[in-house]
């Protein structure tokens, strides 16, 4: 089996409000038990607000840390969840599931290098 991430984006600032978040999450947490149960899922996760990253990049042979995420722009990744599929077509599904569980953010899904 291979290993896919479907890489959750979403807008810069405030999160909805718990009218909008909370049927979400719950959306999510019922989708991550359907791929427990389908011996799909492997790992997921949210991240901190993009304005938490921290950028480390060599010069000179030096490791200079700075603020903020590595690119500007209007949306972050937000989360993240690993999935094993036979292969695209299979990790899609998956994709097209969580991007109904949140309805408004898209969803990438992309396979990693390798074996």
């Amino acid at each position: 089996m291979k290993h896919y991430v479907l890489t959750m984006y979403q807008p810069d600032g405030e999160p909805p409000g718990p009218e909008i978040l909370d049927p979400v999450m719950r959306r999510l947490g019922a989708l991550e038990q359907e791929m427990k149960d389908a011996g799909v899922w492997v790992f997921s996760g949210g991240l901190q607000p993009a304005d938490q990253a921290r950028v480390i990049r060599m010069r000179a042979g030096e490791a200079l840390s700075t603020d903020g995420p590595y690119t500007e722009g209007k949306e972050h990744i937000g989360g993240f969840t690993i999935i094993r599929a036979a292969d695209m077509e299979t990790a899609l599904e998956w994709g097209r599931k969580q991007a109904e569980a949140v309805a408004l953010l898209p969803i990438e899904v992309r396979e990693f290098q390798g074996p």
